[in-house]
């Protein structure tokens, strides 16, 4: 894939060797393809993204959301586990407000607002155990690894963020 970033911040993204659309549909004849104007043979088909200000800084902060984690002195395991569990703890959180926004709707079909809610409860429910396998995944890995007090203190203030 390959990706183009102009000045005005817009991205592009164009898988490696795409041909334009014109040569690549079923219906054309390769001399109708020939026969296409030479500024759409020149641009490579594509999905076109522009990104807000706030947008570039949202991507630049979530770039950067595991910077601490990757600059510690701790083992590649245990910095994979810090970030899956800090990411379990986002999908909660989404969840969690989702679902206490739909509870404090008014204007749903109460069948609806209920299989709403039901599905929201089911997959709090699983990220919840995802979250705990993963905790207990990082403390048995701790153990196997025997890691010294100062990076036990490292993950502890790691998890706290």
């Amino acid at each position: 894939m390959q990706v183009a970033t102009n000045v005005s911040r817009e991205r592009s993204y164009v898988a490696a060797g795409a041909a334009p659309v014109a040569a690549t549909a079923s219906t054309e004849t390769a001399e109708q393809a020939a026969a296409a104007p030479a500024e759409d043979a020149g641009t490579a088909p594509g999905v076109k993204v522009s990104l807000s200000e706030v947008g570039l800084a949202r991507s630049r902060e979530a770039e950067n959301n595991n910077a601490d984690i990757d600059e510690s002195n701790l083992p590649d395991e245990v910095k994979q586990l810090l970030k899956m569990i800090r990411e379990l703890k986002a999908q909660l959180a989404e969840k969690m407000a989702e679902l206490q926004a739909l509870m404090a709707q008014a204007d749903m079909d109460d069948d609806a607002q209920q299989a709403r809610v039901r599905a929201l409860q089911t997959e709090v429910g699983s990220i919840g155990g995802a979250l705990s396998t993963a905790n207990a995944q990082l403390a048995q890995v701790m153990r196997d690894q025997k890691l010294s007090s100062e990076q036990g203190a490292t993950v502890c203030a790691l998890l706290a963020k």
